[in-house]
């Protein structure tokens, strides 16, 4: 097997496409098509199903595009002992998390990274969705939840706090007390794809007899819409605390919280790049812990 095979199934796998993965190697897009067929030609499998929205990887693709992890790690290693000295890192680290916590916790630990390492390339990629957070087109995911995956190695960098909250010129209209009942208020709540919240419980027990509800998919737009006025709502205090847009109706939600990840592959951990890039961010985000748990 040509040892470059690997090179081409690892830029198809982060790539995703044909032109990003030509982008990666420096190649153009019907080059990376002619080698990928010569790959699958001559290992008589197919490595990568082609659909409509890209490539995705088979069975037998995982497998390939593991080893060839494993062997950028090694490289990597290896360019390293040869240098015979310790260099600032460099490259590229992709950065998966939600828009939340990027707008309300990460950004400006993002600028701290880049001042601290300019030699990195940071890509933040966000998503709406926690579960839909994975490292399949990440090197770091940054993560709420309380069952890490086993197979990734990383850091618990604190516990996130919720609370209520609502914009003054709201409660200036409908004065909110803890003993109100749901109906008495316009609730902002998400829809059903964010199963997932760890106040999901308080949710479904606080006000399964809502009367007028906003429903976002989004947590983010949630905080867009009650800081505008558009109702109560549930907002993580890291997100809710700091905006002068709003205020704090409750204590933290007894029993609501969940625990916050820095996760990476093992492998991936290795890489001089990705491993500065997390000790540095799961620093700076445990220095945050006061901010996550909503205390002044």
């Amino acid at each position: 097997m040509d040892w470059d095979y690997l090179r081409y199934v690892h830029a198809l796998a982060n790539g995703g496409t044909l032109a990003r993965a030509g982008e990666l190697l420096g190649v153009h897009q019907t080059t990376v098509l002619r080698r990928l067929d010569q790959m699958e030609s001559d290992l008589a499998t197919r490595l990568f199903e082609r659909n409509r929205d890209g490539l995705a990887l088979t069975p037998a693709g995982e497998l390939a595009y593991r080893e060839a992890e494993r062997l950028a790690v090694d490289v990597e290693n290896l360019e390293r002992r040869l240098a015979g000295q310790q260099t600032d890192p460099e490259g590229r680290v992709r950065l998966a998390t939600t828009d939340s916590l990027l707008n309300g916790l990460l950004a400006p630990l993002l600028g701290e990274l880049i001042a601290a390492y300019p030699g990195l390339d940071i890509e933040a990629i966000t998503c709406t969705d926690v579960a839909g957070l994975t490292l399949r087109d990440a090197d770091l995911v940054l993560r709420p939840t309380n069952q890490p995956q086993e197979t990734l190695v990383g850091h618990r960098v604190g516990s996130i706090e919720s609370a209520i909250y609502g914009s003054p010129a709201y409660v200036e209209r409908h004065p909110f007390d803890e003993s109100d009942l749901p109906g008495d208020h316009v609730w902002v709540i998400p829809d059903e794809s964010f199963v997932h919240l760890a106040t999901g419980r308080w949710y479904r027990r606080n006000l399964r007899r809502a009367g007028s509800t906003l429903r976002c998919n989004s947590l983010y737009g949630m905080f867009s819409l009650i800081r505008n006025g558009g109702g109560l709502g549930v907002l993580p205090c890291y997100l809710g605390d700091p905006a002068p847009e709003l205020t704090r109706l409750s204590d933290p939600l007894e029993g609501e919280s969940i625990d916050l990840w820095l996760l990476a592959h093992q492998d991936l951990r290795k890489m001089a790049r990705v491993r500065v890039a997390m000790d540095f961010l799961a620093q700076r985000l445990r220095d945050r812990q006061r901010q996550l748990e909503g205390q002044p």
